[in-house]
């Protein structure tokens, strides 16, 4: 399955065009949220504001990018000192009272809006994963690398609006093809702009609900 991605020439023009109008909105809009949740940040535990950590991006059979995706905190600031990278499990103990509340809102996020506007990430498309996580992926799950070659991650796509958050190898097999019938659509400008629309709706009304 290497490189059979293939994006369409208009696809990936309006694809950027949008991520670029949506992110400056975005942050615009989001912007005086910023100081409020930082300042709940540092009330609510020690540590830093923001969340930052390596992630595999844009990827062809012979090149992959690495990016630094940046989160509001919503755990501790030692939660992985010990066990090294792992999944945030359901009523993890490592989630701080006010992380809660940002990951159920998604407002933990909203600094990809960044991530996106520099063209790091999209706003529709395959989830980012870390090194360490996905080498273990690879070897379990097949064709999961070639789930973003020629497409750029994001920060919402059809196997999230469809399915929770990972919390085992299982959660993330079942999520491998709905990122491959993503990229599928990439092919076709009208079949990307359907399914940007649908997925972009279905992560408000996820959003909505609370899930």
């Amino acid at each position: 399955m290497k490189g059979v991605t293939y994006v369409h020439p208009v696809t990936a023009i309006c694809k950027r065009a949008m991520d670029m109008t949506i992110a400056i909105i975005g942050l615009i809009l989001a912007l005086p949220l910023f100081p409020i949740i930082a300042i709940a940040i540092k009330l609510d535990s020690p540590g830093p504001v923001f969340y930052k950590q390596m992630r595999i991006g844009y990827q062809r059979s012979n090149y992959i990018s690495l990016f630094q995706m940046v989160k509001f905190r919503s755990m501790r600031a030692d939660a992985e000192a010990k066990s090294g990278p792992v999944w945030a499990q359901k009523n993890d103990p490592r989630i701080t009272r006010l992380g809660n509340s940002l990951r159920k809102t998604r407002l933990d996020e909203l600094p990809q809006l960044w991530n996106v506007l520099v063209g790091d990430m999209s706003i529709v498309g395959p989830r980012p994963e870390r090194p360490g996580i996905c080498n273990k992926l690879e070897r379990n799950i097949p064709f999961y690398t070639e789930r973003t070659y020629d497409v750029v991650p994001g920060l919402t796509g059809l196997a999230q609006v469809n399915l929770g958050y990972d919390e085992s190898i299982d959660d993330v097999r079942n999520k491998v093809a709905y990122d491959h019938a993503y990229a599928l659509a990439l092919s076709s400008p009208v079949d990307w702009l359907k399914m940007d629309t649908f997925i972009m709706f279905k992560t408000f009304m996820v959003l909505g609900k609370g899930q």
